[in-house]
């Protein structure tokens, strides 16, 4: 970065466009986020019923992987599903992009091995190992997504903006 560059935090009132909420109105957003959302409504189906039954099936070994790996699988579908509402959320304009930052910190992303123990992965019946992947495919492109985001949220400039002065007067025109 030259020495006549700054970054600086992207705020619109401020006449600077913001990137972010261009990239969560995106067509890329909308598509993750039905993805997300069907992945969830699909886990939890499995759960309710299919895998209930193949669970009553396993022995001690495999029922307590499937109890450990259904709960993490549980808990990051919801993590993933808060994420997905907060930026559509952000996205209708019924919430702002710092509400939802702020809201955002109860959300935990983070990357998670597959099983607990390797060794239990063999015990799981073949759809719950296959929602597991899927999840991780998914939490992997949140977390990229949410990168993206907050990479957006900060960009280089020239340490004067020259648009803002233009920015300021449209502004000034469009709110009488």
């Amino acid at each position: 970065m030259s020495d006549q560059q700054e970054t600086i935090k992207l705020n619109e009132n401020e006449g600077v466009f913001s990137f972010s909420n261009r990239l969560i109105g995106s067509p890329a957003f909308f598509e993750l986020f039905e993805k997300g959302m069907t992945l969830v409504e699909e886990a939890a189906n499995y759960l309710d019923v299919e895998g209930r039954e193949e669970s009553k099936l396993l022995e001690r070994e495999g029922s307590l992987a499937y109890a450990t790996e259904s709960m993490r699988l549980t808990t990051r579908l919801m993590q993933l599903a808060s994420w997905l509402l907060l930026q559509r959320a952000v996205s209708e304009g019924e919430m702002t992009l710092k509400q939802a930052q702020e809201e955002k910190q109860k959300v935990k992303l983070k990357r998670q091995s597959i099983v607990s123990n390797e060794e239990n992965w063999s015990f799981l019946p073949i759809r719950l190992q296959n929602l597991i992947q899927r999840s991780m495919r998914l939490q992997d492109q949140v977390i990229h997504f949410d990168e993206a985001l907050l990479a957006s949220e900060e960009v280089s400039v020239q340490e004067k903006n020259p648009l803002a002065g233009h920015m300021n007067l449209l502004t000034e025109a469009f709110s009488k």
